[in-house]
């Protein structure tokens, strides 16, 4: 009978403990940027989801001799990829992410992790023939294909 009231009394203050539990939900704040940057784009987006902090529209002026390349949006299983490219004499100077997977924390945890891979490697190789980023691979891929699109388009 002890054991009883033990074993009762041990799978209640269990079940007390597990429900009053609340877990945190992790914030990552993902910033709207408006609009589309000036000079020549091949497509445009009214409005682009970018990753927080570093990586926004290429909005604003532009320097002499600078234009804009809009990439086509790169599908992915787990949504658009779209990149913008400013380019000055032949030469792609910065990469800006327009439209990135955002449904859940994963996709933009993953974002942050491989655009500024995926970026830094397009910089130093001036072309779309770059390595995806292991992890990322679907996401990789969707950045390249909007990359050869703009690629393509202006280069």
């Amino acid at each position: 009978m002890r054991r009883v009231v033990l074993a009762v009394t041990g799978t209640i203050a269990g079940l007390v403990a597990l429900l009053s539990f609340k877990s945190h939900s992790p914030s990552v704040p993902v910033a709207a940027t408006p609009g589309t940057a000036g000079g020549s784009s091949s497509s445009s987006s009214s409005s682009a989801t970018t990753v927080p902090g570093e990586f926004r529209s290429v909005a604003g002026p532009l320097t002499q001799g600078e234009t804009t390349i809009t990439g086509k949006v790169g599908h992915t299983v787990y949504g658009p990829v779209q990149v913008q490219l400013v380019v000055k004499s032949g030469e792609i100077v910065k990469v800006a992410i327009l439209e990135q997977p955002t449904n859940t924390i994963h996709d933009i945890q993953i974002g942050e992790f491989a655009f500024p891979k995926l970026i830094g490697e397009t910089l130093a190789a001036q072309s779309a023939k770059i390595d995806a980023v292991s992890g990322a691979s679907y996401t990789s891929a969707g950045y390249i294909a909007s990359l050869q699109s703009a690629v393509d388009h202006g280069l």
